[in-house]
């Protein structure tokens, strides 16, 4: 029972990190059909921007404008750089977005060095939210998920709720009706890309206070961004965050179990004779955890090529 619920816990709390960076990335592909290979490294910024920000002034400037730098940052990057692109089609995208990708990460390295900043969570966040059978729970990492529950919350009533959605729904599917009627899609088109990158600067602001700060941070989180994409389905932001959950729970799980092949054929009386035999018959599961994500987006794709919530079109 216990590693059923610390499991739970943390795999919810992973979940939620994994939804605050794909909801930009969903947000952005849904409304302009960009692949942004880029996406992570505006989380990795958003952790940087707010380690330097909070040393010169407390935490909480840092959580709240480091977002802002990042969505300045991605809004000159669709202004100036992918807009040229974006005409070319996916590869032309996917190709400039991977080279934003590399240059973020080297002047990372040369501004903050090789090595894990000292980013950390103030005084005020670092105490135990509730015992869990006899171990502590940081009261962060359930900081970090109502973060992301407020951040999904605002941004769907944002999009279905308000004049600003419409107009940006309206922007995506009929850009000339939208121009038609005296709006300025290029300069949507830039807000929203800037949005989705302020929200992933936001994640990786909250987050690089628990987690390491490094400037690996971005590959490590980069590609299974993608997948939280895939198998919520490509736009959809309920999806992603459902896919979110399934992936972290499964993660989690996965991490703590050391089943294996050999295990399971034991009682049969084959589990020497798998040990012996070695390779994928000995090999436990938690030695493979990074596998379970795209193991999941393979069977969804299998099942449902569109995602979980994705349009079948």
């Amino acid at each position: 029972m216990e590693f059923l619920i610390t499991s739970l816990l943390n795999g919810a709390i992973y979940g939620m990190l994994l939804f605050m960076v794909s909801a930009g990335l969903t947000l952005i592909f849904g409304m302009m059909g960009v692949l942004n290979f880029a996406h992570a490294s505006f989380y990795m910024l958003g952790a940087y921007f707010a380690y330097t920000l909070s040393g010169l002034f407390n935490f909480w400037v840092g959580l709240l404008v480091a977002p802002l730098l990042v969505g300045a940052v991605g809004m000159l990057i669709e202004r100036y750089m992918l807009r040229r692109v974006h005409r070319h089609g996916h590869a032309h995208e996917l190709l400039l977005t991977f080279g934003i990708a590399l240059i973020c990460e080297e002047l990372v390295k040369l501004f903050y060095g090789d090595f894990p900043v000292n980013y950390q969570m103030p005084a005020g966040l670092n105490f135990s939210a509730f015992t869990v059978f006899g171990a502590q729970y940081p009261f962060y990492r359930l900081f970090i998920g109502m973060v992301a529950l407020v951040m999904f919350a605002a941004l769907l009533l944002v999009l279905t709720r308000t004049r600003i959605g419409i107009v940006v729904r309206g922007a995506e599917r009929l850009p000339k009706m939208a121009e038609a009627l005296g709006h300025n899609v290029p300069m949507i088109f830039m807000g929203v890309f800037g949005a989705g990158a302020a929200l992933a600067g936001l994640g990786g602001a909250v987050a690089g206070a628990f987690f390491p700060t490094n400037p690996n941070m971005a590959i490590d989180l980069g590609v299974i961004v993608f997948v939280v994409v895939v198998v919520g389905g490509l736009g959809s932001l309920a999806g992603s965050l459902v896919a979110s959950l399934l992936i972290g729970v499964f993660t989690s799980f996965a991490i703590g179990l050391d089943w294996s092949i050999a295990r399971l054929l034991a009682p049969l009386g084959l589990g020497d004779w798998a040990q012996s035999v070695g390779g994928p018959l000995s090999m436990t599961l938690s030695s493979v955890s990074g596998a379970v994500p795209f193991m999941l987006m393979l069977i969804i794709l299998l099942v449902r090529p569109a995602g979980l919530m994705g349009a079948k079109n």
